[in-house]
This record gives C-alpha cells, structure tokens and sequence, in this order.
C-alpha cells in the first residue's frame, strides 16, 4: 500500500493549504463502520483515507474506522449513515436493490467483466446513482471496485447442472438470483461470517474475488476457485448529508479532494490484489483457473436472463445505463 500512502500524503498536503475551519472552530469525531476486515484492502483504503481528511483538514474532522462489522454489520451501515447513527460509512449498495434497482448496476452477470469496463459502467451509472443518494439523504465520497468475481466450491464443477442443491452464500439481490437459476440454495452470509459459514456447513459455495476468499481463509474449507469474471462490484463510501450541509465549502472540497484520491488507490489496490491473492489461494491448497467452456457457457445464458430481469427492474434508469455504458 506504499503507493496509496503516498498519494494520500501528496492530497492531503494540498487540501491543507486551504486550511478549512468548521462553525464554532470544533473538530468532529466521525466513525466509519466498514464491513471487511482490518486486512482488506478496502479498509486499508479508508484508513489512509481517514488520515488524509484528518490531515487535510488540520484535525477538523477526526475519522475512526471501524472495520469487520465490528460498529455496524455490513447490512445495516448504509441506514445507520443515512439516519445519522454515523456521519460517514463504507457500503456494497448492490445489496440493497431491493430499495432501488440501479443499486445493482455493477452486479448484471457478463455486462462489465474488466476494470476498464467497470469504470466505464460506473461512470455511466454515477450520475443515477448519486441523485438516488441523495433522495436517501446520503452523499457519495468515493467507490472502489472489487477484482473480478469468480466461484468458490468444494468439489470440481464443470457445468450448471454439477450445482445442483449446492448451498451458496448470497449477499445481495443478483447472488440470491445465480442461485436459485443454478439450483443452489441462497444463504445470506455477511462477510464477517464467511469463515464460520463454510466450516459449519451453512454454505457450501459462492461468488465473491480473490480477495475476500483470501482475507477469510476459506480453502480451509473449499478446494476449487473458478475464474469467470462475472462482475466487479463496487464498495461506496457515503457522508450523511445533514452532516455535509453542515461543513464549509473548503472542508467539503479537503475531504472529496481525499475522496478522489482514495478512489485512484484503491483501484490500483484492486488491481494488484487480483493476482496477489489468486497465488494465496494456490499457496493455500485451492485449484485456481479460469472456467471450463461447458460451465461458461452456461452462466452466459443465466447471465442473458439476469440482464434482461435487471433492465425490467430498473426500468428508464438501467436502460440509459446501459446505453451510455454500450456507447
């Protein structure tokens, strides 16, 4: 993470100069819940990126990061933002499509299987995403993708049909659905509970990257990782905006200044974790490679079907979406 730190370091010496003063001239104390452990690099991320707004503001604003569901489990840290539990905290908005169907923009199977796709697919669906947000009373700081998802199993599979009864660890609205089109079983999992999941046999299976497999040590309880690529979703960090009307034009622009720099580092992370944590779960026992033809060929139809669903779901919005995306 050296060249994150620097790059935080580099922002928050120019947001400084700036030298922004709250009303009344007292620091806040912010805590940000963050689903993922301590070791992930998306906590790692928002920890550099507290240290940059902290810099950048000359202590004006103070963030705690809470990581591994230890403030907020993962599903219940984008309420407790937009109530006002906490000013500021890090969420996988895909897991709430259930509220809005653009949510789940970076979980459509097969649309954007690549970085510089998925930045092209979150740059069309950014301008949705924050006015939905901001309807939610929650302001959008950064996103960060996730590596590539891939399948996670403990046997070979080779097709759709070798899924058959499979318990599969869900975390949103697209997981539960590859699911059950799969004839898997949904089991929604948080990411803290990935590791006690698979060795109970609560699950047996699911999507997710490289990364989260190696953070929770599943090959303690899996063997085969299939490479397909299927998406790569985004975590978002968001302020209460109360809280944000609250602050002065120069605080503001300090901590998206932080923001934007967190953005560009914690892609960079992604991209070097791919490869990085694929070698862990190799080093770990796991067989690790790309999909057959017989098993990608199959999910593509599922993927067909999943598309054709969100693009109902989402109605104007998911079309506009995709057609920005396409051109």
């Amino acid at each position: 993470m050296k060249q994150l730190t620097m790059l935080m370091a580099a922002t928050a010496l120019t947001a400084s100069a700036a030298a922004p003063a709250l009303a009344g001239g007292h620091a806040q104390k912010w805590d940000m819940p963050m689903a993922y452990s301590a070791s992930n690099f998306h906590s790692e991320n928002g920890v550099k990126f507290a240290d940059c707004v902290r810099e950048g503001t000359e202590g004006a604003i103070d963030i705690t990061v809470h990581p591994g569901g230890s403030l907020f489990k993962g599903a219940d840290i984008k309420r407790a933002v937009q109530t006002g539990q906490v000013p500021i905290g890090e969420r996988l908005l895909s897991g709430h499509q259930n509220e809005n169907a653009v949510f789940g923009f970076d979980s459509v199977p097969f649309l954007a299987t690549s970085f510089d796709d998925s930045a092209k697919l979150f740059d069309a669906a950014k301008p949705a995403l924050e006015e939905i947000l901001n309807d939610q009373n929650l302001t959008l700081i950064y996103s960060v993708p996730w590596p590539p998802q891939g399948l996670y199993f403990k046997k070979e599979v080779n097709s759709v049909a070798d899924m058959e009864g499979i318990k599969f660890r869900s975390y949103n609205n697209a997981t539960a659905r590859l699911a059950e089109l799969t004839g898997m079983l949904p089991v929604t999992i948080e990411a803290a509970e990935i590791s006690q999941a698979f060795a109970t046999g609560v699950a047996e299976s699911m999507i997710s990257s490289g990364a989260t497999g190696y953070d929770r040590k599943v090959w303690e309880s899996l063997t085969h990782f299939y490479e397909v690529d299927a998406w790569l979703p985004y975590n978002h960090v968001m302020v209460n905006s109360d809280t944000w009307g609250g602050l002065d034009d120069d605080t503001k622009a300090a901590v998206m200044a932080c923001g934007e720099a967190a953005a560009a580092a914690g892609l960079e992370a992604s991209k070097a974790y791919t490869n990085f944590t694929l070698n862990g779960l190799r080093e770990g026992g796991m067989t690790v490679g790309r999909a057959g033809d017989q098993l990608v060929s199959d999910l593509k139809e599922i993927g067909v079907t999943m598309t054709a669903e969100w693009l109902e779901a989402a109605g104007d919005d998911g079309a506009a979406i995709v057609d920005a995306f396409n051109n």
